[in-house]
């Protein structure tokens, strides 16, 4: 019973902090891994506690999507399914001691990312004539990340945006979200072929994490996102420090 209700409330936490600012994953992983699951397997069912935000965000620009182009559209597809798949292989491959090594590196490096994104992505918008690149392979290397760590997934994709030369926030905010959904749907099938989620946990989570996403959408309206923002990076040093710790 605590773990149902440790995982319900950090999953419900997790969708309204993805529905306000993002960085639900650094509620929901940690609190699988307390339960007593190993890091691989707990990453493999956040990622599923946390997905299906992504389609409602995805539709929520619709529009802006269907103005981008067919096919830029679909080499976009292809290049997050194939890193999504890269990155869940890469995971599966990867030790479970090495893996808890790395895992507090990847946690700092998401919270950074959290807390610099606003600042780097404007960064590269504005050196963009100096930077400025369409080869594919940045974008492939950013899906292999988001498929073998989901934190900060958000934040990178906007950043490689960003540098790819596009301006327009809603598009970047579209496309962010329908390369999540569609890298973390490619990278949950790699995980379950591998039986590496637990679906009794995840299907719990992912009712919270909806509802948590229904409510954090109706409080994104009151809350200085600020002071969510703030939050969440605290969180994820917590985080961090504990798992340095352990």
């Amino acid at each position: 019973m605590f773990e149902i209700v440790l995982l319900s409330v950090a999953s419900l936490a997790a969708g309204a902090l993805n529905a306000i600012a993002g960085g639900g994953s650094f509620l929901t992983f940690p609190a699988l891994v307390y339960t007593g699951m190993a890091p691989i397997p707990a990453n493999a069912t956040s990622a599923v506690a946390v997905f299906p935000a992504y389609l409602s965000g995805t539709l929520g620009f619709i529009k802006e999507l269907k103005s981008f182009g067919l096919k830029p559209l679909l080499m976009l597809t292809l290049l997050s399914i194939l890193g999504g798949v890269l990155g869940a292989g890469l995971l599966l491959v990867t030790p479970s001691e090495v893996f808890s090594i790395i895992v507090p590196y990847l946690l700092l490096f998401a919270t950074a990312l959290f807390a610099f994104g606003d600042r780097l992505t404007l960064y590269i918008a504005q050196k963009g004539k100096e930077i400025k690149s369409n080869n594919p392979w940045l974008t492939l290397l950013t899906c292999t990340y988001g498929g073998y760590f989901n934190g900060g997934l958000g934040i990178v994709l906007l950043a490689l945006f960003s540098l790819l030369g596009f301006r327009d926030l809603n598009l970047m905010n579209g496309l962010k979200n329908l390369l999540s959904f569609i890298l973390s749907l490619a990278s949950i099938l790699t995980f379950a072929l591998a039986d590496m989620i637990d679906w009794q946990w995840a299907g719990v989570m992912m009712v919270s994490a909806t509802i948590g996403g229904y409510l954090g959408a109706l409080l994104a309206r009151r809350l200085p996102k600020d002071w969510v923002r703030k939050f969440i990076i605290l969180i994820g040093l917590v985080m961090s420090v504990a798992f340095f710790l352990n």
